[in-house]
């Protein structure tokens, strides 16, 4: 039966039945929790007989396929995309020829998963190997255990729950597990975070769909199906990510936990390979250690997909010096931002705030200023939490944080900068300080080397992210407070010495000075021309009470990991870059995206 999609169908906020379900954050769920949230199916029915001209009788189904809120204007409204079907098919074709160049009137497109058939038999030598188990590294283990590959999985970190033990041990008594924390361990750095599922990322196949509705399978709540921006937060995360991780290791596939990939094992390209180029290398393995024992382990492989979080600093410094073609790719640094959640609730929904319906308003921003620099709002986590986010000793990182609720008292986003690896210190003191004497010596020497021709190491974003965050250590107090001040403060260049109206939620704790001395000049320059002009659009955001603490360095992955169409490695036979470390995705929904769009290229190369 053909379906047919209508758009842009608006409906006052006053029609829009409200879901009074518990917006609980603890694992534990009741039935009640995961019913169907009721939408006003005859006011929709109403707006779709209008448009197309038909009675309501003829509608077999309607179904909700998003709902989002227009608050551009006083009047905020809700606006549906819904999918019917009509009893009649000569109907159905009467009404896609009569509104066929309509801009809000389409047939509903197929959104179904087709994997590419695995003609080839798999036996225990072929069996690919997933490093890291982030979104990237979940769903290309599970689309790939869904086409039969029992996919191995290698994960420096820890399964989630012991993971979260081991991310609270740096909240509450600053103690800091390298091996496992918010980067690193299963689930990836999106698992302490908003848990957002949105991208503007074209997916013209539709797999965005296909992440959701694994996630929806493995208990996360339905409505994220429908939200404009669905979100779940860590607590409902933990459990999604495990039910996963069941599914895959239930289809065949293992998941090794607190193993390190330290090295990847190449072989010259045979001579009945060489149509992919000359000079071009293969993978014939890994050297993984085991952490718990400190085994090494040498594990044969010919398919590997590198599905690092944008972290793994120490792993993107092996694969260079193994020759595998990566270059250096545009980031941003910065601050986390503070306000109570009802100054972003009143500026962004006007009378309208406090509106079940709305839930903690969002914000996107960007200035740019007049030193060249783009300033912007990075991961706005509403009724969210600022959280540490370092995975190295002797540094310290910021990031946001949400549960599925969304009912703490501030809201917090990144406000960065964007910046290049041409931003990053030179010196061969830099580099030796990023990466250590020898490598660090090694490294800078190659950099000169690459400037001299005109081009930019794969590593040097690494050595300015490094050197922000020592720094930002340091003005804390050298115990994983961040140094912090106040907005008001920071306009005016002098030190904050005390907290005002809003109480910052980072923890271990925040120390007051002045961001000036931990953040790159033209990165202060930037931002204190961008928060008055910010201010002007959200009433309230350069509020003098509200805090920022730094310091904001892992927006994305600093480098890219060059890949073919074929999603291959340019130079490397049978490696996989995929996901955000490696450079192509930017949160949850794109990096699972991309790992189904691996798994398919593994599942491809075998045939």
């Amino acid at each position: 039966m053909t379906q047919i999609r209508l758009t842009e169908l608006k409906l006052d906020l006053s029609a829009v039945p409200v879901d009074y379900r518990r917006a609980a954050d603890a694992p534990a769920e009741t039935v009640a929790d995961r019913a169907p949230i009721a939408h006003p199916v005859q006011a929709l029915t109403q707006l779709v007989c209008e448009r197309l001209a038909i009675t309501p009788d003829a509608i077999a189904t309607l179904q909700v396929f998003k709902r989002s809120f227009d608050a551009r204007k006083a009047e905020i409204r809700a606006v549906y995309i819904v999918d019917i079907a009509l009893n009649d098919d000569a109907l159905a074709a009467h009404v896609l020829a009569t509104f066929d160049k309509h801009p809000h009137v389409s047939v509903t497109p197929d959104t179904a998963w087709m994997p590419p058939t695995v003609r080839a038999p798999i036996d225990e030598s072929d069996r690919p190997v997933v490093i890291g188990f982030g979104p990237c590294g979940l769903f290309t283990a599970l689309a790939l255990a869904q086409m039969g590959l029992r996919p191995i999985v290698y994960e420096r970190g820890q399964p989630v729950r012991q993971r979260t033990k081991d991310t609270w041990g740096l909240w509450r008594k600053s103690t800091l597990n390298p091996e496992s924390n918010v980067q690193f361990g299963e689930g990836g750095a999106g698992l302490f975070s908003d848990g957002k599922l949105y991208s503007q990322i074209k997916d013209p196949r539709h797999l965005g769909r296909k992440v959701m509705q694994e996630f929806v399978a493995a208990g996360a709540p339905p409505e994220i199906l429908y939200m404009a921006h669905p979100h779940i937060g860590t607590f409902k995360l933990v459990k999604v990510v495990e039910h996963m991780r069941e599914t895959i290791t239930r289809l065949g596939g293992h998941i090794h936990f607190g193993h390190r990939v330290d090295d990847l094992l190449l072989a010259p390209v045979d001579d009945d390979t060489a149509t992919i180029g000359t000079g071009h290398q293969r993978v014939c393995g890994l050297r993984v250690t085991n952490l718990q024992t400190e085994q090494q382990i040498s594990h044969p492989a010919t398919r590997v997909v590198v599905a690092l979080g944008h972290s793994a600093r120490d792993t993107f410094a092996m694969l260079f010096n193994r020759g595998v073609d990566m270059q250096a790719k545009p980031l941003s640094v910065g601050v986390r931002i503070e306000h109570p959640q009802g100054v972003i609730d009143a500026a962004r929904w006007g009378r309208h705030a406090g509106n079940l319906l709305l839930g903690a308003a969002d914000y996107k921003l960007v200035h740019h200023a007049q030193n060249g620099r783009s300033v912007y709002s990075f991961c706005m986590c509403p009724g969210g939490t600022v959280v540490a986010a370092t995975s190295e000793p002797g540094h310290v990182v910021t990031n946001g944080m949400s549960q599925y609720s969304r009912n703490e008292r501030n809201a917090n986003a990144g406000i960065v900068v964007g910046i290049d690896a041409n931003d990053a210190p030179q010196s061969v003191d830099a580099w030796q300080a990023a990466f250590g004497t020898e490598l660090g010596g090694t490294f800078a020497a190659q950099a000169a080397d690459m400037r001299a021709m005109g081009a930019t190491h794969p590593l040097a974003a690494i050595v300015l992210q490094r050197a922000l965050e020592k720094q930002a250590f340091v003005a804390g107090g050298e115990n994983y407070h961040a140094p912090g001040q106040l907005v008001g403060d920071f306009l005016n260049k002098r030190p904050s010495t005390a907290l005002g109206t809003v109480t910052p939620s980072y923890q271990p704790g925040v120390r007051l000075g002045e961001l000036s001395d931990v953040l790159p000049a033209f990165a202060v320059d930037a931002i204190r021309e961008a928060l008055p002009a910010f201010g002007r659009q959200i009433k309230g955001f350069d509020m003098a009470d509200a805090v920022m603490t730094g310091i904001e360095t892992r927006t994305s992955s600093p480098l890219r990991i060059r890949r073919d169409a074929a999603l291959q490695s340019t130079n490397t036979l049978g490696l996989f870059p995929g996901g955000e470390g490696a450079g192509y995705a930017g949160g949850i929904l794109s990096a699972g995206v991309d790992g189904i769009k691996v798994a398919e290229a593994v599942a491809a190369s075998f045939n």
